[in-house]
């Protein structure tokens, strides 16, 4: 009997567990459509309470803070924009293929947005990169990653043969100013924003197969 005790106790345990992990989910992905409008610093627990329809005592229950509510919004942010852009290309071959399909699954994160700002970097990024702390943090790792994933396909079309005298970092940089522009002139309005960057774009590495 004391092992079926037990065993109820470790189930309730795990189901609210697994309950809260869907809710905590649920409010930092809400959390990162609100920032990519608003800002990281727009952010309010009782706000993001009142728009999903729940306490705002288990919302500050999950994240006690504004900063972890932000760092959340990173990172489920940063999720999404691995799920839409990098994953996707992986079946395409290492180098320039690689390369190629990272920057026209990025181009669909712009143009088609899985957030209602657009590109979430692009948004959070200015707003805190003169602002120490965790969530700038957090924000600068997240581009350093994205940067050491392109420069590893650019150094690997290079060993094939391709982007021949080109600076893997310099190459990496010049694409994200790239897709940053074109991101801002989309949410402007500027329908010539996403074509000209791609145009551009394809000029620097190619056009994709």
């Amino acid at each position: 009997m004391a092992d079926l005790a037990q065993t109820s106790e470790q189930q309730i345990s795990d189901r609210r567990l697994l309950k809260g992990a869907r809710a905590r989910a649920a409010i930092a992905r809400r959390a990162a459509e609100v920032a990519s409008v608003e800002g990281l610093t727009g952010l309010s627990l009782g706000n993001l309470a009142a728009d999903l329809g729940v306490s705002k005592s288990g919302v500050a229950t999950l994240f006690r803070t504004k900063e972890n509510l932000q760092l959340a919004a990173v990172q489920a942010a940063r999720e999404m924009f691995i799920d839409a852009v990098v994953r996707p290309a992986l079946t395409a071959p290492r180098g320039l293929p690689r390369l190629r399909a990272l920057v026209e699954h990025w181009f669909t994160y712009i143009s088609e947005p899985i957030l209602p700002g657009g590109c979430f970097r692009s948004q959070c990024m200015t707003e805190f990169d003169s602002r120490p702390g965790p969530v700038r943090d957090a924000l600068a790792a997240d581009r350093a990653d994205w940067f050491a994933v392109l420069e590893k396909e650019i150094r690997r079309a290079q060993e094939q043969g391709a982007l021949a005298g080109l600076e893997p970092h310099a190459l990496a940089f010049h694409l994200d100013a790239l897709m940053s522009a074109a991101n801002s002139a989309a949410r402007m309005g500027d329908s010539t924003g996403i074509p000209t960057a791609h145009t551009i774009v394809t000029a620097l590495i190619g056009a994709a197969a």
